[in-house]
């Protein structure tokens, strides 16, 4: 985007010193420049609007760890009064001491992705999302492969090596690789319709993390075809934003909500 500026500059020189362009080539030329700085200032607008949902996710687990922590300063006084119920209420504050520290690791790891990330999100290469209380790396499928393939282009594998080399450092985790499509159906005989394809995907993006060096046993493929949409498929934009890849961090067991339905 800088390198057009500065050629559109180099433009109005020229015109305005040998008068060698002609007006209506110098406004389209004003008039694409213009597009541009609008379609960069979407962009930025775009990252920063995905920047500020991952620190309103981190401030809402910081409110659940401080209730948390009230939670347990409470149970800590009543158990001085209830001497009969000793036992009992011990296990209740073990529990919230679990689900406190639970809190505390849910907020590192995702601020730790997000600080890792950043990078990433600002070229506009993937997003960093929370759906259904998981945090998920979402890739546009435009970026990965081409139209109706589940073979990585260059610049997918180029996009993946990136993601790999950031996710090598939570290898302890584990992940599952989503594959989605929008509702367009397809037909042939590789892919008999949309399951096979998100599949594929999803199973090609896995092969390729294992083989750029990702743990095998962390690592899972699903695919969801056309019904898991995440905008609407009644315009060529909505269509877009469904053909998608995620990688979806899985939450370890502490992280989960007990089986007495409390929640961490």
């Amino acid at each position: 985007m800088r390198t057009l500026r500065l050629a559109l500059v180099g433009a109005l020189i020229v015109a305005s010193t040998g008068c060698l362009v002609k007006k209506s080539t110098l406004q389209k030329a004003l008039d694409r420049n213009k597009a541009l700085e609008a379609e960069l200032a979407d962009t930025k607008k775009k990252d920063g609007d995905q920047i500020q949902t991952l620190s309103d996710k981190i401030k809402q687990l910081e409110g659940e760890r401080d209730q948390l922590d009230a939670a347990g300063r409470s149970k800590e006084a009543e158990l001085g009064k209830v001497k009969g119920e000793k036992e009992a209420t011990e296990a209740e504050l073990a529990e919230l001491r679990r689900q406190k520290d639970a809190a505390e690791k849910r907020i590192a790891a995702y601020r730790a992705l997000q600080d890792k990330f950043r990078q990433l999100v600002d070229t506009g290469k993937l997003q960093v999302v929370f759906r259904n209380g998981q945090m998920t790396l979402k890739l546009p499928s435009g970026i990965l492969f081409p139209s109706g393939s589940a073979d990585l282009s260059k610049g997918g594998q180029a996009a993946l090596t990136e993601v790999v080399g950031v996710l090598k450092d939570f290898a302890d985790r584990r992940f599952v690789v989503a594959g989605h499509t929008d509702n367009q159906p397809i037909k042939t005989r590789e892919f008999p319709n949309n399951w096979y394809l998100s599949t594929a995907r999803a199973n090609s993006v896995v092969q390729f993390m294992i083989g750029a060096g990702f743990p095998s046993k962390s690592l899972a493929a699903s695919g969801y075809g056309e019904f898991d949409p995440v905008a609407p498929n009644t315009s060529d934009a909505g269509r877009e934003q469904n053909r998608r890849i995620e990688i979806i961090l899985v939450p370890n067991l502490e992280e989960l909500p007990s089986l007495t339905g409390d929640q961490p």
